[in-house]
């Protein structure tokens, strides 16, 4: 009888460290369906813009990001007493059967196109002449009910279809345009640094979403993927090259700041003028600035950075009547942090350039 009584004093023993070990899970490790929003960081890009011209900076330039990370019950509880922390479903950021593989890869797909925009509305603002080269097809998504989503990946690099060299979509959708629903198509891609080749099925694609769904749109077929140009520019005098180098930072906000750095590293004149600036927006080859989301988080950021001035693009309103805010909600957050940043609303390249340029020498101003 003693004996027993210890074997189920021991096996209460099991059970209960099996019950605290999956309560310790779920409260802590186990994530639910939503994203925290929250302050990221304010990095500086001297480091990260590389050019053969490399003149003197007193000051900085800085993008800003968020932080997005998966909750957990005990973060999720924690939030609500945790100051400017917000909660978004999963869904309202991936696309329609996206995963977060895949969310990551259209940002770093996202990161790579601004950084062309960038440079190239930096390029246009400088008369320097310059030519677009396609480096490639990337996929972004593969889409779980096609025969390719057993071979391809988020990230793989489309080569050849049937020995045909692929340079942009473009060709990829001309490739397989004469291919019927069953047929094979050869498909020649690079994960990382192998290149392989297999047969891929394709199939029946689905109509883009707010098409008239026709008959021959319905008859489309091909891997069921969706793929992206990836594009480099180059000037035409080499000592103008540049190239950004931004780690594993995704998503398209940072073009404004790319741009502004890699005009200082071009000219000869310091526009930072010893400031440190931040900022964020997306931006365009003709110097357009656009708004982004979670500004509010980037202000935090750079406020805890040290920054002086900070560029947020102007406040958008849709034809439609609907209004994106980005200058008003960095204002109220400013406001909320009692910031002693001074916050700036952008709308082109040249309203950043020329706030600058009205800026006294900092350590001048400060001397006065």
């Amino acid at each position: 009888m003693e004996d027993r009584r210890h074997i189920q004093r021991a096996s209460r023993i099991v059970v209960s460290v099996f019950i605290a070990i999956a309560l310790v899970y779920a409260v802590y490790f186990l994530p639910l369906p939503l994203f925290i929003f929250s302050a990221g960081t304010a990095e500086i890009l001297q480091p990260m813009v590389h050019a053969k011209q490399n003149y003197e900076e007193r000051g900085s330039f800085m993008l800003t990001t968020v932080r997005v990370s998966d909750a957990t019950v005990f973060s999720y509880l924690l939030s609500f007493v945790r100051p400017y922390e917000e909660l978004h479903r999963k869904t309202e950021l991936l696309q329609k059967d996206e995963t977060e593989q895949e969310y990551t890869q259209r940002q770093e797909v996202n990161m790579l196109s601004s950084q062309s925009s960038a440079i190239q509305a930096a390029y246009h603002k400088l008369n320097i002449p310059y030519k677009i080269s396609n480096d490639g097809v990337v996929i972004m998504q593969v889409f779980k009910e096609f025969p390719a989503f057993k071979v391809l990946q988020p990230g793989d690099f489309i080569v050849k279809v049937d020995d045909t060299p692929v340079e942009k979509t473009e060709d990829l959708q001309k490739l397989l345009k004469s291919k019927q629903a069953g047929d094979s198509a050869a498909i020649t891609y690079k994960r990382k640094k192998v290149t392989k080749t297999d047969s891929i099925q394709l199939a029946v694609l689905p109509a883009d979403e707010g098409s008239s769904q026709d008959k021959s749109a319905e008859r489309r077929v091909g891997l069921g993927v969706v793929p992206a140009n990836m594009q480099s520019v180059k000037a035409e005098d080499e000592t103008k090259q540049v190239k950004i180098k931004a780690g594993d930072i995704g998503g398209p906000s940072a073009g404004l700041m790319f741009t502004l750095e890699i005009i200082n590293k071009l000219t000869p004149e310091d526009i930072t003028k010893g400031y440190k600036i931040a900022g964020t927006g997306t931006i365009d080859e003709k110097g357009v600035v656009g708004v982004i989301g979670g500004i509010q988080h980037k202000v935090i950021a750079a406020d805890k950075a040290g920054a002086d001035i900070f560029f947020a693009p102007k406040d958008y309103v849709a034809s439609s009547g609907q209004r994106i805010n980005n200058y008003t909600d960095a204002v109220q957050r400013g406001e909320d942090i009692h910031t002693k940043m001074k916050i700036v609303p952008v709308g082109t390249l040249d309203d950043a350039l020329q706030y600058l340029s009205g800026l006294p020498d900092k350590e001048n101003a400060a001397k006065g």
